[in-house]
């Protein structure tokens, strides 16, 4: 008996430490463990861990620490926040490493332990003493050579810690006695520099040694005064590229040193002779100098730098995820084209570049340009890079294998022409690396049907590909510019395969920078087309658009009140062009690239599908101003709501006086018309169902094809699910012929999403070469609706955003079998799997602790709904509230 009794308190024990609250990935500033926060109240998040259901956080302590300092505590605070709680303490000192730990209650009597994390603060801006550093050579130009950089110094006492601060104008590398810093790479990235310019923190102190040290650098032209545009202009931003680095030590005796870039660093011609964005990159092995960031190194031949007087007080901590080399390939096959050149097809369109290693004779030049398509006839096709070379060229030592690697460029390909190798190709001598900003990725989603799943990874590729620390529209052209229209349709997406917040919130900071004074958001950010102060519906108001949904994907809503002032004048620049409250001034690019005749002549019989420019801009006017109305509402701008509110009444009105008639039929009989029309309540409710039915028989007259473009497409399926047409919104989704999101799939093998639905036609001939790409990610904006209505994975917004309160409501369809998506949010892992076997479907759910999310059965059969074999009360109308944890349910169908 008494070992009964003792072996059940070992039971007991037991659970009730694995039954313990827990806390895990805990941020600072939607970063973990940070180095370089310049925020002056830096935000703390945490989740919550339990193997209990129904979980919630009742109060939370957090306690911050310098050294062994408390610098503040919040004490016990009753609430269930666990996501961006403010730090409230004095303000913390620059360059130092703080540390902080947290512990919660929950609602089931349990007390997590304390768990810690911590971040180092960044520099105030009084505290740089770097100067500006060039090379000051004649040929350090846009197509000249790229300089390197050094200096030596001692250290004579013992380093506890050492962190560098760098940037560039330009791109940079450094070396810290012979090894690279860090893993990020074409850093600073790009802003909008003379306004904006992020600098880089890294903890350095592995790689110093107690006496004698060398830093080395290389600076590249980069995106500040490389060509950009189709324009081939140079210089944007300034002529001359700029090193500044600041390295702070610590010592044991708690003394502290700066090493600072200053006229006493050498400078000297390194191996890169030319370094381009669009154009590529020639380095040269016969040019290089070994272990010249060595300490043993001797560079008295070396130049002296040049200080310049730039300036200082608009540098910023980096707040985003930097470029990082992610995944790698290797060739899948080597082959001749028809022309006899030598093709390597790398199986998967990435952005990236790919390293070498090569021998040869000493000035054997080889050279690789990257292209993305083969043409029907088996040859390499090029026509649709326009000016880009997209090269890179080696020049080989002579003296054994040479190792070869771009470091200011990156390149958009899935294939790569190879001249200059003697003999037959080694596919092991060549390895290409995925290069994008280093976000979690976030989402994950699965189908039945092989396309579809194959869609999704085309999506999430286009992603991966087009967010290099701004959200282009292609990578491979001469053009890779942050295109506003296309970052908007695709934010809400990007935000379910990605985290994207502090990627958004970076570059939103550069549409605030670039805004122009009459409150315009320019096509481009960073605006380098230098358009006029000119505003277009579904680009420019991505300025309002992209806070919004950040805000609701990620519950941060510090990025709508950052924004705010941004996002009202953009408003405000609408009003004041639009004629009493009529949009129908201006360029505009409307439904961009929807379907034309022409696009590809007989393909199924089709009419073009143009819809009225300002048809479509009045649409995104009231968008905006809802928009502008939740906005004010989360942030407590009442009077703002107001004004918003009649106006978005005034809006509607002309868009009815203007472009419909009185039984409700619009100028424009597009798809696209109907669909922004309903999707954003233009109509009266009355004449929405047969709008609804408009939309359908266009629809059908296509024999179920979209003719959408940009800014139709997002909202397509989103419109027939909401009013009840999943059926028709599957069949579009499942369409594998042109124009639909799976043709470029089936027929022609595509592992991204392309710019033009038929950017390589059905006879494999190709679309208007000056603008054709084969990743192009705007059209990868359908992911958002199969995450949210295949899946059903969604959010209430408002105070329940960021998957606070969740909603799950999967829509079967499309003969599917079984379908899956899961999300890490700020809290945990939402799931929702369904599988349909034998005449019913069984669902599995996971909801996160702290959460609470709102269910409907995707069944008429309510009655039939278990949960391990026990009948649920299921509300008529098919929805049930959970609390966190997993659960299967099985129903009838």
């Amino acid at each position: 008996m008494k070992l009964k009794i003792i072996f059940l308190f070992c039971f007991l024990m037991a659970n009730a430490v694995f039954a313990q609250l827990k806390l895990q990935y805990l941020t600072t500033e939607n970063l973990k463990n940070p180095i370089g926060i310049d925020a002056e109240r830096p935000r703390f998040a945490w989740q919550l861990i339990s193997d209990k259901k129904n979980v919630k956080q009742t109060a939370y302590e957090i306690q911050v620490k310098n050294g062994k300092k408390e610098v503040w505590s919040s004490g016990k605070v009753n609430a269930s926040s666990s996501i961006f709680n403010a730090y409230q303490g004095e303000k913390l000192p620059s360059n130092t490493l703080i540390t902080w730990q947290v512990r919660a209650w929950d609602n089931q009597g349990q007390t997590s332990e304390w768990t810690s994390a911590n971040f180092q603060t960044a520099l105030n801006k009084g505290d740089w003493k770097a100067k500006w550093i060039s090379s000051g050579f004649v040929n350090d130009t846009v197509n000249g050579v790229v300089p390197m950089f050094r200096k030596s110094f001692e250290s004579k006492k013992k380093i506890v810690n050492a962190t560098a601060f760098v940037t560039a104008r330009g791109l940079y590398e450094i070396q810290l006695n012979g090894k690279r810093v860090g893993d990020a790479f074409l850093t600073p990235g790009w802003t909008s520099y003379n306004k904006h310019l992020q600098y880089q923190a890294y903890d350095v102190t592995s790689l110093m040694t107690s006496g004698k040290n060398a830093i080395g650098a290389t600076l590249g032209s980069g995106w500040y005064r490389t060509r950009l545009a189709w324009l081939h202009q140079q210089n944007i931003y300034g002529k001359e590229t700029a090193l500044l680095f600041q390295l702070e030590l610590t010592y044991s005796d708690g003394s502290k040193e700066s090493v600072i870039s200053d006229n006493s660093w050498k400078v000297a011609e390194s191996d890169i002779r030319f370094a381009e964005i669009y154009d590529g990159e020639v380095i040269d092995a016969l040019k290089r100098t070994a272990n010249w960031a060595s300490i043993a190194f001797n560079d008295t031949n070396w130049k002296n730098a040049v200080e310049k007087n730039f300036p200082t007080d608009y540098l910023n901590a980096s707040i985003n995820e930097p470029i990082k080399k992610h995944e790698t390939f290797k060739p899948v096959k080597v082959f001749k084209a028809t022309n006899g050149e030598t093709i390597l097809d790398f199986g998967q369109y990435l952005v990236g570049w790919i390293t070498l290693s090569a021998q040869g004779k000493s000035g054997d030049k080889i050279t690789l340009s990257h292209f993305e398509m083969m043409d029907k006839f088996g040859n390499p096709y090029f026509a649709n890079l326009r000016s880009a070379k997209a090269q890179a060229t080696y020049i080989l030592s002579g003296n054994g294998k040479d190792f070869f690697e771009p470091r200011f460029t990156f390149f958009g390909f899935r294939y790569v022409r190879v001249e200059g190798v003697d003999g037959k190709i080694n596919p092991e001598d060549f390895t290409a690396y995925a290069l994008y900003s280093d976000m979690e990725q976030t989402g994950n989603f699965e189908t039945s049907n092989a396309l579809v799943n194959q869609l999704q990874k085309n999506i999430q590729w286009g992603q991966k590909g087009n967010f290099l620390d701004v959200p282009t529209d292609c990578p491979q052209r001469d053009e890779r510019l942050g295109w506003t229209g296309d970052a908007e349709v695709f934010s809400r997406t990007a935000s379910y395969n990605f985290n994207a917040n502090q990627f958004f919130v970076k570059w939103l900071k550069d549409v605030t920078a670039d805004q122009f004074p009459n409150g315009a958001v320019p096509h481009v950010i960073p605006n380098v087309l230098n358009d006029g102060p000119s505003q277009a519906a579904g680009w420019g108001d991505a300025g309002i658009i992209i806070p919004y949904n950040v805000y609701v994907a990620f519950g941060d809503k510090q990025v709508l009140e950052t924004q705010y002032e941004t996002m009202k004048k953009s408003v405000e620049y609408i009003h004041k062009v639009a004629k009493n409250d009529l949009w129908n001034t201006g360029f505009q690019f409307a439904d961009w690239l929807s379907y034309r005749v022409d696009d590809s002549k007989g393909m199924i019989g089709m009419k073009s599908a143009i819809t009225d420019n300002y048809l479509v801009a009045q649409c995104f006017y009231a968008y905006s101003v809802q928009l502008m109305i939740n906005t004010g509402k989360i942030l407590g701008k009442t009077e703002d709501v107001q004004t918003y509110e009649k106006l978005l009444g005034r809006v509607k009105t002309q868009f009815q006086n203007e472009y419909m008639t009185a039984s409700g039929k619009l100028i424009s009989e597009t798809q696209t018309a109907y669909i922004l029309a309903l999707q954003f309540d233009m109509l009266p409710e009355t004449l929405r169902p047969q709008a609804l039915e408009r939309l359908v028989e266009n629809i059908k007259s296509y024999n179920y094809h979209l003719t959408t473009g940009f800014l139709g497409t997002p909202f397509l399926n989103p419109v027939l699910s909401r009013f009840g047409r999943n059926d028709v919104a599957y069949k579009l989704l499942l369409q594998d012929t042109y124009p639909s999101w799976l043709y470029p799939i089936k027929t022609h093998g595509a592992t991204t999403i392309w710019e033009r639905w038929d950017s390589m036609k059905p006879d494999s001939t190709f679309q208007d070469p000056g603008m054709t790409s084969f990743n192009h990610y705007a059209y990868g904006a359908v992911g958002d609706w199969m995450y949210r209505n295949i899946a059903g994975i969604d959010t209430k917004e408002f105070d329940g955003a960021g998957y606070k309160e969740i909603i799950i409501k999967p829509q079967i369809g499309g003969g599917l079998t079984y379908a899956k998506g899961s999300l890490k949010t700020n809290y945990g892992v939402v799931a929702s799997a369904w599988k349909i076997a034998n005449g019913k479907l069984t669902w599995e759910v996971e909801i996160p602790a702290n959460t609470t999310a709102t269910l409907t059965f995707p069944t008429q059969k309510i009655s039939s709904i278990t949960e391990n074999g026990t009948k649920q009360s299921v509300g008529s109308d098919g929805t049930m509230g959970l609390g966190s944890g997993k659960y299967t349910f099985v129903m009838e169908l």
